[in-house]
């Protein structure tokens, strides 16, 4: 069975049910220089100078059991009102998540156990989010990357994430999304992707 996660991670993880994407890749074409990526011991990215780096960060943090990470991964609080109150009630909730599921002996048999692929980021199809995020929070960019990955009961998901560049030039994921509607404006509509991370990058340092 294949499942999909649709905006944010949750420990014990629920899930909806959905069609796994097929891994397209690009089209032959006219071959042009790709910027070097360094990628983690895992072979992929991480940190906060990609947008890709931060939504795997994020996936690890729930791999790895990582409450810490998940929370240096998360944009920050950036500003009052309804939807930011909820957004700041599920970091909390989610960081005591994590902790308890570090506690236990054995992980959940539905919680991610690896990454197994890495789409490109991309930008929304609406400009409002970005707009939006610029104009009110001084979000430098707003996008989105899809992240496959293996649970530990065998099975697979999808998680689509929405990652911010923030006001000191570094990409964030926004992990609950659905507290921000008008940064999130039209991402579950959107397509699912097809341009796989090393069309856009060549990634150095991967694990072999």
């Amino acid at each position: 069975m294949t499942k999909r996660l649709c905006h944010s991670w949750a420990l014990p993880i629920a899930l909806v049910i959905c069609v796994f994407s097929s891994v397209l890749h690009g089209a032959a074409g006219a071959q042009t220089t790709k910027p070097k990526l360094r990628v983690a011991s895992d072979g992929l990215p991480s940190g906060h100078e990609t947008p890709e780096g931060a939504a795997c960060d994020l996936a690890r943090s729930f791999i790895n059991r990582d409450a810490k990470l998940f929370s240096s991964t998360s944009i920050r609080l950036y500003s009052g009102g309804d939807g930011p109150e909820a957004y700041a009630k599920f970091i909390k909730a989610t960081i005591l998540s994590i902790q308890a599921e570090a506690n236990k002996k054995e992980p959940s048999p539905g919680g991610p156990r690896s990454i197994g692929k890495v789409f490109a980021a991309r930008h929304l199809s609406k400009s409002g989010p970005a707009s939006y995020g610029y104009a009110v929070f001084d979000f430098q960019d707003v996008m989105f990357v899809e992240i496959g990955v293996y649970l530990r009961n065998g099975e697979r998901a999808m998680n689509r994430t929405l990652v911010i560049k923030d006001r000191d030039g570094k990409w964030y994921v926004h992990p609950d999304p659905s507290a921000s509607p008008l940064l999130s404006d039209g991402l579950n509509e959107e397509k699912a992707s097809v341009q796989d991370l090393t069309d856009v990058y060549e990634l150095e340092g991967q694990k072999r």
